[in-house]
Formats: C-alpha cells, sequence, structure tokens
C-alpha cells in the first residue's frame, strides 16, 4: 500500500507516528510524509492525484494538517480516521454538543469568546475547567475555582477562538486514559493535568466492563476508529473529559505493531496481516 502522513513539527520525533512509519516501511508499504506548516504542499499533485491509498493524520488540533486531510476525504480518498470524525472530536464544543445529545456521561459545558463571559454563571458552576474549543495536549487548560479569579485567569487561557467551560469533576486528581486500537481497549493512569503536584505512577490498569462500554460508545457517538478517551472518577461515576484522535497510546503493550496493522486494515487491507495471516478478531476487552 501507499500512504500518505500528515505530521506536524511538534510530532516529527514522537514513537507516534514515526515508529508506525518505520514499521509500515520495513512490512513493505510506501510512506510519503508531508509537514503541513513547515513546508509547501503542492495540492494539485498531493491531494488531486489520488496516488495514495490512505491518508493518516497526527497533527496538533489547530493546525493545517486537518483541512489537508479534510480535503482529500472531499475527493473521494481514504482518511484514517474519518476527517469529518476527527472535526467532530477536535472542535470540544462540537464534541459537547455531540456528546450530550448521545448522552455519554460530560460535564455540563459552556461557551464563550472571552473567559470574563463566564462570570455570569451562577456560583453552583464552579469550580470550572476552562480551556480553547481547539486545545490539544492540555494547552492552556485552567481551573478557575470561582468568579473572582477569572479576571485574574483571563490571560493564560485567552485563545483566538471560542473557549468552552466545564464544570470540574471532583477525583482523586488521576485521569484514566482509555485507548481504543482496532477493536480493542487498553486502560492507563495518568496523573491529571489539573493536579500536577498529585503523586501517580503511569501505568496499564484493569478495564471495568462500564468503562470499556462506554469508551466503545464513544468510538459509535463520534465515528472514530483509532482514539483516546480521558475518564475521571467523579462521585456519580466516571466522567469522559476529552476525546482524542490518534493519540500516543503509551503503556499499549506492542502499540507500534497494532497501530500499524490498525491503519493498514482502515486503509483496505481488512482480512490480511501484513506477514499474510489472517487476521485478529475485533474484541472489546480491557488490559491489566
Amino acid at each position: 500500500m501507499r500512504l500518505c502522513f500528515l505530521v506536524e513539527e511538534q510530532y516529527r520525533y514522537d514513537g507516534m507516528p514515526v515508529d508506525v512509519i518505520r514499521q509500515l516501511t520495513a512490512w513493505g508499504h510506501r510512506v510519503d510524509v508531508l509537514r503541513p506548516g513547515s513546508s509547501l504542499i503542492r495540492l494539485s499533485e498531493e491531494v488531486r492525484s489520488g496516488r495514495h491509498d490512505a491518508w493518516v493524520l497526527k497533527t496538533v488540533s489547530g493546525g493545517p494538517g486537518l483541512t489537508l486531510l479534510e480535503g482529500a476525504a472531499a475527493v473521494g480518498l481514504t482518511t484514517v480516521n474519518d476527517a469529518r470524525s476527527i472535526r467532530g472530536v477536535r472542535d470540544k464544543a462540537l464534541a459537547a454538543v455531540l456528546a450530550e445529545a448521545r448522552g455519554l456521561p460530560v460535564p455540563a459545558t459552556y461557551a464563550a469568546v472571552l473567559a470574563e463571559e463566564f462570570a455570569a454563571l451562577p456560583a453552583d458552576a464552579y469550580p470550572l475547567v476552562v480551556k480553547p474549543a481547539d486545545g490539544s495536549s492540555g494547552r492552556a487548560v485552567r481551573l478557575v475555582p470561582d468568579p473572582g479569579h477569572l479576571v485574574e485567569a483571563a490571560p493564560e487561557i485567552s485563545a483566538d477562538g471560542m473557549l468552552i467551560a466545564q464544570s470540574y469533576v471532583p477525583n482523586s486528581g488521576v485521569d484514566l486514559k482509555v485507548y481504543c486500537v482496532d477493536g480493542e481497549f487498553y486502560a492507563t493512569e495518568r496523573r491529571s493535568p489539573l493536579h500536577p503536584d498529585h503523586p501517580v505512577r503511569e501505568r496499564q490498569v484493569p478495564l471495568t466492563a462500564e468503562v470499556a462500554a462506554i469508551a466503545a460508545e464513544v468510538g459509535a457517538v463520534y465515528g472514530l476508529d483509532l482514539y483516546g478517551v480521558d475518564v475521571v472518577f467523579g462521585p456519580e461515576g466516571p466522567v469522559v473529559v476529552d476525546v482524542n484522535d490518534f493519540p500516543s497510546f503509551r503503556q499499549v503493550p506492542d502499540a507500534v505493531t497494532k497501530v500499524a496493522w490498525a491503519v493498514l486494515r482502515l486503509a483496505g487491507a481488512e482480512g490480511r496481516t501484513p506477514g499474510g495471516r489472517p487476521a485478529a478478531p475485533v474484541t472489546v476487552g480491557g488490559g491489566a
């Protein structure tokens, strides 16, 4: 197969996707890498030629890569994940609307252009977690305990576009990152970006049936195949606080091979592995 990876400078040396590209190349596939934002791209030659079997995106949320991926999809090319699905989670305001409409367990969400506008919310809506609607990797995420702190926090959470605020879910300071790769689910504990001083050892942990079901529903709601779900455990149970397309897959056993094979399958190589063996059955389960 011939694949095109859109990789921005922030991920140029990251194992995801660099090691995946190496694995695909070792299996005999052709992988071209485009770097939106740091190189000239001749659209008529790249997007419109159709010489790639599939396009894969690994860029920051607000970067130019998604536009290129959407261009490829608009002319009928295969993308991993589906370009419309990626847009649905990278725009966090849109993601919140879709989540609430489909009954996912998510915090109450508000949107504004200026952080000061959240001061109009009632006191019982606080604390708030405020972040850019196009943010990624924990960028500019702030915990605002009360309306009085909005003015103080506003310069740090300002953005060129929409902001969202979500009601803070009281928790232990530990986030659960659930990864989905090729229909299988894996769970990893991480320190919450809202509690940077909380000591947490990043590790793979067992996945409960309840959280696995929520993660599977996230994939169905947004139409994603490769993704990560950030979950916190509040007083009323697990709550989804973020969804990411093509995450790091840290702590997933043999992640590079699993992700590389998933890319091939989603690109149209269903039913066979790179070595010619029958594909493993797709399952929903938990890691330990």
